[in-house]
């Protein structure tokens, strides 16, 4: 990516794929409230543990994709960081404070990913 000015910018594209849970969870939620009889119970079970396994193979994505973020970034930002401590012109100053709130921006967003990280399932086993 060049930015402008001509400078180039490096360019971090990461692949995710979304799960689609609505249309099982909008089954679910227009049922009826009667008491499920044990063939629906189990498949409620089954549709359940389904879900909790997708949420720890997203978690597991999560935590994957917040450790190759954080390391580079970290880096990023230390050397930012020290850079500012020197005798640089305005314009350089300029640049690497940008840099600095850039990274500072990428590393707050990445420490969001923190609370869906924890799959919902262990959470619940966990406040039991």
């Amino acid at each position: 990516m060049v930015a402008p000015g001509g400078s180039l910018v490096p360019l971090l594209l990461l692949h995710v794929r979304v799960i689609d849970l609505s249309p099982d969870l909008a089954e679910i939620m227009s049922e009826p409230q009667t008491p499920p009889d044990a063939n629906e119970s189990a498949r409620l079970r089954a549709l359940v543990k389904d879900y909790e396994t997708r949420l720890t193979g997203a978690a597991s994505l999560v935590a994957h994709v917040r450790h190759e973020i954080n390391n580079p970034l970290a880096a990023l930002l230390g050397q930012a960081q020290l850079l500012l401590r020197e005798e640089l012109s305005p314009k350089a100053r300029t640049r690497v404070e940008a840099i600095e709130a850039s990274a500072k921006r990428i590393e707050k967003t990445v420490a969001e990913l923190r609370d869906i990280q924890t799959p919902v399932a262990a959470v619940n086993r966990a406040e039991e």
